[in-house]
């Protein structure tokens, strides 16, 4: 009898202490698909912080359907700001018509970017508003909503498997825009590697979840032995058959930069 009885009281040890670490906090809880697509991002945007400020040459080429092509040579520079989003500017140098165009952009983590355009033909500065942030920049097949930098509380995420992508270890993630009513796309499809989580690939969905456009990403070099810059940003849309392409050259990291930098009163002298 009494052996029965410890042969009881044991079994009932046992599952006591089960229940006490299933209880225990992120014990025995399986992550979902959500928390992994958020936990990539916020290690993805991690890995990438830390850089200070930047300056890049860019070319921009616009492709029509029929393979016509135009160019415009820009200039690249980008703030951290601490606690918010990044400043960037964008100054067009060439061709003639565009040169000294200039986009001002101050990305948030929570609300409306704030986004302005200089337009030399008509010396005034543009606000783009909320509502215009899903249209074409610049003619080209990159929105407005697109060339901000993409915070991660910009969206949410859903992780959706491991695939092989161009012979890479990849975690594919699903992000929904948090501001459905002014954002271009119902969603978006990211081809992160597992190495170094840098994007090689991205596809859209417009808001009939249709798709819409694809960007390729090639060419990623490491500078300052931290952070993974492209060489190389691919934008296709599906339903016009139009193209851009973005060439980055002459990265350069901790310039000097200031939030004077990035003054929307002066995008008019802006050089």
């Amino acid at each position: 009898m009494k052996k029965k009885f410890l042969r009881y009281h044991s079994i009932e040890l046992v599952i006591f202490l089960l229940m006490l670490l299933l209880l225990q906090p992120g014990q025995g809880q399986a992550e979902t698909a959500e928390d992994k697509g958020l936990a990539l991002a916020i290690e993805a945007d991690r890995r990438d912080s830390g850089y200070g400020d930047s300056t890049a040459g860019m070319l921009m080429i616009l492709r029509n359907k029929h393979g016509q092509e135009s160019r415009r040579e820009m200039r690249y520079r980008t703030l951290e700001v601490e606690n918010d989003g990044d400043m960037s500017l964008t100054i067009f140098d060439s061709p003639k018509d565009v040169k000294g165009t200039a986009f001002l952009n101050y990305t948030h983590k929570v609300g409306d970017d704030d986004q302005w355009l200089y337009l030399p033909a008509l010396k005034r500065v543009k606000r783009i508003s909320s509502s215009n942030k899903s249209g074409s920049f610049m003619g080209s097949e990159f929105a407005y909503e697109d060339i901000a930098n993409q915070e991660v509380e910009k969206y949410t995420y859903k992780w959706l498997r491991d695939e092989i992508y161009e012979n890479r270890d990849c975690f594919v993630t699903e992000r929904y825009p948090v501001d459905k009513k002014n954002s271009g796309y119902s969603r978006q499809v990211a081809w992160l590697d597992r190495n170094e989580y840098r994007i090689w690939k991205v596809e859209y969905y417009d808001r009939k979840n249709a798709h819409l456009k694809t960007l390729t990403i090639s060419g990623h070099q490491q500078y300052n032995e931290s952070f993974w810059r492209p060489e190389k940003m691919f934008m296709v849309n599906h339903q016009t058959g139009k193209s851009t392409e973005l060439q980055f050259s002459n990265y350069r990291f901790k310039v000097g930069l200031s939030p004077d930098d990035f003054n929307k009163n002066s995008l008019k002298r802006v050089k």
